[in-house]
């Protein structure tokens, strides 16, 4: 009988139960190959070290707090510490990365578990560090890119370097959309090494639950419900967002009842208050904070759109979730957006990332009995049944499970590790 292939993954990318929503999608892209069988895993998570767990220090008192070692829904994980230096840390992270983590692995390996593959995520500074300790520990290394990590790093000079020179080191390459790997090319990275295995969605976490019910227990208000979800930062577009609910309100009386809920977290949130209070929204928008991932089908359930206006994306999960949910989305075309909204049955995609493109989008998606606007297509008619729609959204969804990409994730390791 096959013995299973032994998992080494690495990432910063990785919740703990001080952070439990921190890279949650790299957790759940692993528990599905686990579910799926043939692999033995344990997970090496580095955490910037940080002198103190005062509350009062925020997110960095919560990394000051992750345990050392943990079992983390029921994974192994090991939590070591790593130096960031202020203002030269780009540049240097990848080495302190490495150096810290080889302890880790090297008791791994003393203690019996004999990693065959190194599974890195994030390829800037992580995959940097995975392809180094690769060479000390002379086993194969898979990284995989997620969006930012070859959108932007390869843009400067010493990180691109880096990431070009990881991407030959690397076994192999793997990106979560086709359009993330056609930029891994782009910036000079050996396209026979690459491999596209998309992010799936969890069917059972994200499913369609009543829409009043939903309002009626987050304490929804008004209709309709518009929802964008992420970290509140200029690059997921939430100001867009407060903007294109403006102008749909100024131009439409059906719009006069309607709400805006964001959920998320980040350095925009007193932004996006002050500019909610100039446009006299204040009590239209609301900043629900964050959300646990678990929670999240309630909001998706309760909204009837969901937008998101960002400037980059590799896979942007949120679509798939609240697909799966029934709902429809609005995203602007970047990354992997196109591959994920390939029907009008279940969204538009702007190709221009302004208010007015989602203003425009959102009303031909919500009243397509409205002539069509700037050439964004009628699809449904007057007459559709909106809880059949919804139905249809979640078929389309289901069609994004895990099981291909767990399937060929296994098929990639016991490859490179010559097993099966």
């Amino acid at each position: 009988m096959t013995r299973p292939v032994r998992i080494l993954l690495f990432s910063t990318l990785y919740p703990s139960s001080a952070r439990p929503l921190h890279g949650v999608f790299v957790e759940t892209r692993l528990r599905e190959l686990l579910a799926l069988g043939g692999v033995e895993c344990k997970v090496v998570a580095p955490v910037p070290w940080y002198p103190s767990t005062n509350p009062g220090h925020g997110k960095y008192a919560r990394m000051a707090a992750t345990p050392k070692h943990e079992q983390f829904n029921g994974i192994d994980v090991s939590h070591p510490r790593y130096v960031v230096v202020p203002k030269v840390g780009m540049n240097i992270t990848p080495l302190f990365l490495a150096f810290s983590s080889y302890l880790a692995l090297r008791k791994l390996k003393r203690d019996g578990f004999d990693f065959d593959v190194i599974d890195a995520h994030y390829y800037y500074p992580d995959g940097v560090a995975a392809a180094l300790m690769g060479r000390w520990f002379k086993k194969p290394v898979t990284i995989t890119a997620r969006g930012t990590d070859v959108n932007l790093f390869p843009d400067f000079r010493w990180p691109g370097a880096l990431v070009r020179w990881a991407s030959r080191q690397a076994s192999a390459s793997i990106g979560v959309s086709a359009a993330l790997v056609e930029r891994m090319k782009q910036v000079g990275m050996p396209p026979e090494k690459m491999h596209v295995m998309r992010n799936g969605v969890d069917l059972q976490r994200f499913q369609q639950l009543p829409r009043q019910a939903m309002r009626e227990q987050l304490g929804v208000q008004g209709s309709p419900v518009l929802l964008t979800v992420g970290n509140l930062h200029e690059h997921k577009g939430q100001q867009l967002v407060l903007e294109a609910f403006a102008q749909l309100r100024s131009r439409h009386p059906g719009y006069l009842q309607s709400s805006l809920y964001i959920v998320g977290q980040g350095p925009d949130r007193a932004q996006l208050l002050r500019r909610a209070a100039e446009l006299n929204l204040a009590d239209q928008v609301h900043l629900v904070g964050t959300v646990p991932n678990a929670e999240l089908a309630r909001w998706y359930s309760a909204a009837d759109v969901l937008l998101l206006a960002s400037s980059r994306e590799g896979w942007p999960n949120v679509l798939l979730e609240a697909m799966a949910c029934g709902t429809p989305v609005v995203a602007t075309r970047v990354g992997g957006v196109p591959e994920i909204v390939q029907t009008p049955l279940v969204g538009h995609v702007v190709d221009k990332r302004t208010p007015d493109a989602l203003a425009q989008a959102v009303e031909a998606l919500l009243h397509p009995q409205r002539p069509a606007l700037s050439g964004v297509a009628n699809t449904v008619t007057a007459g559709d049944d909106a809880e059949l729609r919804r139905s249809q959204i979640r078929a389309y969804a289901q069609g994004f499970g895990w099981e291909r990409t767990s399937r060929d994730q296994l098929a990639l390791f016991q490859s490179l590790a010559s097993i099966g």
